[in-house]
């Protein structure tokens, strides 16, 4: 399970909000407790380096930058995130294409209704097999 409080979620979605219709995205932040769920901390928002709707970059200096700032906080790189400015969360080709971290949780927040933005988690363990995380937040 992924735990992210309400006031993340919505500024995750009024960041994806301001940057449409590019895709917006950013990485997650935290840490993961004995049973392996996650509690994110910070989010981390990001320029989408590629400024397209069809997909996102971001770019190795920022995640970089990203990382060593959430080490010096005591926390890890849970995942990223990114928004489908104008389709459901759900992951594209590309996104399960390029999820190649088994430990990453990869976020995506829809636009689709832009007023009631909806998110949607996932893995993809070693052998390619993608499984829903579940998302808990108090919006």
């Amino acid at each position: 399970m992924l735990h992210l409080s309400g006031d993340d979620f919505h500024s995750m979605a009024e960041w994806a909000r301001s940057h449409a219709p590019e895709e917006a995205c950013g990485l997650l932040a935290g840490y993961r407790d004995e049973e392996g769920e996650a509690f994110v901390e910070h989010v981390f928002f990001c320029e989408n380096a590629d400024h397209t709707a069809e997909h996102f970059t971001i770019s190795p200096r920022e995640q970089l930058k990203i990382l060593k700032e959430a080490r010096s906080s005591g926390m890890e790189i849970l995942g990223n995130w990114h928004s489908h400015p104008e389709t459901p969360a759900r992951p594209s080709e590309e996104d399960l294409r390029l999820a190649q971290d088994p430990s990453a949780i990869y976020c995506i927040i829809s636009l689709e209704a832009p007023a009631w933005p909806s998110i949607v988690a996932y893995q993809k363990d070693a052998s390619g097999a993608v499984s829903r995380v579940l998302v808990s937040h108090d919006a």
